[in-house]
């Protein structure tokens, strides 16, 4: 699927329609455990720059002007970090100090910060890629989509299932063998794996009746039944899951040969 467009234009586009986005920052970081025992998962560094750093840069390169960070685990030294740093984008604190929300949860709650008429970028923090965010936006718009998920290639245990029209079906954790399927109308589908990067309508906060902590995956299969929830294709050159220490490692390398 060729997803290509000018990167000018792209950047352009964002700027003119005022973005916005979260990033969910407030998980434990067991899996980078030494790493997150006296520090947020947010404040891991990365080529000396904190993993929010990257992920507020990367969001400030494609034009996003507000960007909501969710917090928990260490709350207050990532609050700490975002007052001694100066940032292009406005940064506002979505405050889970008091109770741990999960990413559905952690979304509904962000809700009265990220209220506007335009999608909303939501990516992890430990997730670092190359994808272009306003392709993304575009192919949202155009599907009509309700959420739009960023999806790869790549072998993992826990697929999303899409139809050939790229509507999520279904999901499946292939170690385990449980599958929760959405649509009892498919015959074919295709797992893919999911990027920690979407892309969601605001529209999506008047279909979520689920309260306190849950995961957004089980929202997702739930809302697919009756909305449209689709998959974006990734085909570029790098993503990577910074959950553990060697993957920061292998980051590091990367980023380099790319600078």
């Amino acid at each position: 699927m060729n997803h290509y467009r000018n990167p000018v234009f792209s950047i352009f586009y964002i700027k003119q329609h005022r973005m916005k986005a979260i990033i969910f920052a407030a998980g434990l970081g067991t899996r980078l455990k030494p790493l997150t025992d006296n520090c947020p998962k947010a404040l891991v560094p990365l080529n000396g720059k904190p993993l929010l750093w990257h992920a507020i840069k990367n969001l400030e390169k494609f034009g996003v002007k507000e960007i909501v960070v969710n917090i928990h685990h260490f709350g207050e030294q990532i609050i700490d970090f975002i007052d001694q740093n100066s940032f292009q984008a406005t940064i506002i604190i979505s405050d889970e100090r008091d109770q741990l929300l999960d990413t559905g949860g952690g979304l509904l709650k962000a809700q009265p910060l990220l209220e506007g008429n335009e999608p909303i970028i939501a990516v992890n923090v430990d997730v670092i890629s190359s994808v272009d965010l306003t392709q993304v936006v575009e192919y949202h718009q155009k599907k009509n989509s309700l959420a739009t998920l960023v999806v790869r290639q790549r072998e993992t245990s826990r697929y999303f299932l899409f139809d050939k029209q790229m509507q999520l079906t279904g999901w499946k954790n292939y170690s385990s063998g449980e599958e929760i399927i959405s649509s009892s109308h498919y015959t074919e589908y295709t797992p893919w794996a999911f990027s920690g990067i979407q892309v969601l309508s605001p529209d999506i906060f008047n279909a979520i009746t689920e309260t306190g902590k849950f995961s957004i995956t089980p929202l997702y299969l739930r809302l697919a039944k009756e909305h449209k929830i689709v998959g974006f294709s990734d085909n570029s050159d790098f993503w990577l899951d910074l959950g553990k220490p060697g993957q920061i490692e292998i980051a590091e390398g990367h980023l380099k040969n790319r600078h």
